[in-house]
C-alpha cells in the first residue's frame, strides 16, 4: 500500500470532529485508506452492497441508530443518510463517530450541505501522487515558486513523460504495460460518465457524455 499524505489530516480530524469525510474521485484509495485508518475501531458499511443500500434507503434512521462508530463507504449513493447521522451525532457529541467517503462533492448533495455544516471536515484524496508514488514526504516545490523561490527541478523530470501518462491511480500504475493502463482509463472514464453522473445529477440525456467527451 502506498503512503498517502492525507493520512495524518484525517487521523486529527477524528480527534475532535463527529462526522469526518474523504472525498475524491471513485478509485483514489479512499476505501483503502479509511479501513486502515478506522479499521479496528469502527465497524464497516459500503453502499456497494445492495441490503445495505436497501436499509439505508429505506430506514435511514434505523440503520444509523444501530452503529456506535463507523466508516460508511459510497455515502452520495443514499443522501438521506446525511441526516440520519445528523441526528446521531447531535445526539452523541464524541469525536470521530463517523468516518464517510463519497465519490462525488459531499457538500454538494442538497441534504448533506444542510444537515452536516458544522459537523464535518472534508478531506480531499486525489489520485498517487509522484511523491507519494515514491514514498517521499509531500513535495514543497508548488509553495516555493509562488513564494518565489524557484528551485531548479531539472535534475528529478527522468522519466516525466511516462509518469504523466501512468497518472496516479493505483490500479492503473499495477497494470504492466502502456496499453493495458490506457484501456483502464478508458473503463474508468466510462464508468464515471455511466454511473456517478447519474448518482448525482438529475441532468438529462446522460447517454450522449461519452460522445461529447470523444469530441473534447
Amino acid at each position: 500500500m502506498y503512503p498517502r499524505h492525507a493520512e495524518s489530516r484525517i487521523r486529527e480530524a477524528l480527534t475532535d470532529t463527529r462526522v469526518v469525510a474523504i472525498a475524491g474521485p471513485r478509485q483514489s484509495g479512499k476505501t483503502t485508506l479509511a479501513r486502515k485508518i478506522a479499521g479496528e475501531t469502527h465497524s464497516y458499511l459500503t453502499l456497494d452492497d445492495p441490503a445495505v443500500l436497501a436499509a439505508a434507503t429505506s430506514d435511514p434512521s434505523g440503520l444509523i441508530r444501530r452503529l456506535d462508530r463507523a466508516v460508511i463507504d459510497e455515502i452520495q449513493r443514499a443522501p438521506n443518510l446525511t441526516l440520519a447521522i445528523k441526528q446521531a451525532v447531535d445526539e452523541d457529541q464524541r469525536p470521530g463517530r463517523f468516518l464517510i467517503t463519497g465519490s462525488a462533492d459531499i457538500l454538494a448533495m442538497p441534504k448533506a450541505a444542510e444537515s452536516l455544516a458544522g459537523r464535518i471536515e472534508i478531506v480531499t484524496l486525489l489520485p498517487l501522487s509522484r511523491s507519494e508514488i515514491a514514498g517521499r514526504p509531500p513535495s514543497s516545490f508548488i509553495a516555493q515558486a509562488l513564494a518565489g523561490n524557484i528551485v531548479d527541478a531539472s535534475h528529478d523530470t527522468a522519466g516525466l513523460p511516462e509518469l504523466v501518462l501512468a497518472g496516479g491511480y493505483p490500479e492503473a500504475i499495477a497494470r504492466s504495460s502502456e496499453r493495458r493502463r490506457r484501456d483502464w482509463h478508458r473503463a474508468y472514464l466510462r464508468s464515471v460518465m455511466e454511473r456517478d453522473a447519474r448518482e448525482i445529477s438529475s441532468a438529462e440525456r446522460l447517454d450522449r457524455l461519452p460522445d461529447l467527451f470523444g469530441l473534447l
